[in-house]
């Protein structure tokens, strides 16, 4: 308790310095700006939630209301009557969707940080060149490597398997850029104290980097949760019960008008589950993109 209270007085004792530095005219502008901005951001967050719980004459008015006015559940118990019709049972799609997932997500933050590691604090013949690249790889558009990653699965005979979506995505190089922007800043000379005291590179990657690049990982692991999580699949994944929970969701939205109701509960479902992660570890993505350059 005593801990909480010292934090608030001394939160309130950094606002008040910052506050002398504006007029009060400033500070209320700034709150209504950035009310509207939150609005404006948050409104279809609102409009999402609303149209889950709208009965289908509620759905289709025009002009739309944002807010409902006779909550109902039956968009929910419509999905759940089409999800129990489907050939392949719902706990398969969510099964393959959690697989995806994991394996996705542990690769990508596992390969992207130990390759981070070298490229952040050593030096090597090639390695500005190498950063370089993976600098301006970041600017190819997934549409450019798609008919590539294709090709190269085909080869590699891993087309129609859970690999075939997961090694483009923990091959790229984004997890890289942003663990190796925040591995640069930690000090040399903690790595130096754990070579004296006998510790291999592993050990220092695991033991040093990792426990003081965690805002880093844990930011990683939400951007590639959501990425997976979304994933439908695509052109890489024909067998049905290898799908992911999103293709059958996305067939679902694409049934018609019949389904509107059901599509909007699609919606709501597949967003909460990100937006859950991230509220949770939100405090951790702050910092580490406004320590590691990537803004916006």
């Amino acid at each position: 308790m005593r801990k909480i209270i010292s934090s608030i007085k001394k939160r309130w004792r950094l606002f008040k310095f910052r506050r002398k530095n504006r007029s009060l005219a400033v500070d209320i502008s700034l709150i209504l700006v950035l009310s509207v901005i939150g609005f404006v951001s948050i409104w279809p967050l609102l409009f999402i939630i609303n149209a889950a719980f709208k009965p289908i004459s509620e759905i289709f008015l025009f002009p739309p209301r944002l807010f409902v006015q006779n909550p109902t559940a039956n968009n929910f118990f419509d999905l759940a009557v089409i999800v129990k019709d489907s050939n392949v049972i719902f706990a398969r799609y969510i099964f393959n969707t959690v697989i995806i997932t994991f394996l996705g997500t542990s690769g990508t933050v596992l390969i992207g940080s130990m390759a981070a590691f070298p490229l952040a604090k050593y030096k090597f013949p090639g390695s500005k060149m190498l950063s370089s690249t993976i600098v301006y790889s970041l600017m190819f558009n997934g549409t450019v490597t798609a008919i590539p990653n294709y090709i190269i699965m085909s080869k590699l005979g891993l087309v129609n398997t859970y690999w075939a979506v997961i090694l483009p995505v923990v091959g790229g190089t984004f997890g890289l850029y942003l663990m190796q922007n925040f591995i640069v800043q930690v000090p040399t000379e903690l790595i130096e104290a754990a070579k004296m005291d006998g510790q291999k590179e592993l050990g220092i990657f695991f033991r040093v980097i990792m426990p003081l690049s965690k805002p880093a990982w844990i930011t990683l692991i939400i951007l590639s949760f959501q990425s997976f999580w979304g994933t439908t699949g695509g052109t890489f994944i024909y067998s049905e019960t290898l799908k992911p929970v999103s293709y059958m969701l996305s067939q679902i939205i694409a049934g018609g008008i019949a389904r509107t109701g059901a599509a909007s509960a699609v919606s709501l479902i597949m967003m909460s589950v990100p937006i859950t992660v991230f509220v949770i570890s939100q405090s951790n993505v702050l910092e580490t993109m406004s320590t590691s350059g990537l803004k916006g």
